[in-house]
């Protein structure tokens, strides 16, 4: 797999949120809301990077088109990255997809 979608997946309404405690002794982690009295961090929307099946970008554009569209996000940002990081902007920029107006490609 060497294409990843890039996206903001926004809370459920305006004035909701997502909420994560957050462990203070395990940095950069969370823990189950269930089992915590921890801070919790609220954020209205998620960022996300989700790997896309495709074998051109023709391929990739129209798998994370349809995985846009079946979400709540509103546009994404196709990466080309053979070295498959989980890190957001990590590759080459093929396009950029917006509801509304399609694929602008790089």
């Amino acid at each position: 797999m060497t294409y990843f979608l890039e996206y903001i997946v926004p809370a459920a309404s305006n004035d909701a949120e997502f909420e994560f405690p957050n462990d203070e002794i395990n940095a950069d982690t969370s823990v189950p809301l269930q089992k915590t009295e921890a801070n919790v961090v609220h954020t209205p929307e998620l960022p996300a990077r989700t790997g896309i099946l495709g074998a051109t970008d023709s391929e990739a554009k129209l798998e994370a088109e349809q995985l846009i569209t079946h979400s709540r996000a509103r546009e994404g940002s196709l990466y080309f990255d053979p070295s498959s990081s989980l890190q957001a902007g990590v590759g080459t920029l093929v396009a950029t997809f917006v509801e509304g107006r399609g694929w602008q490609d790089s």
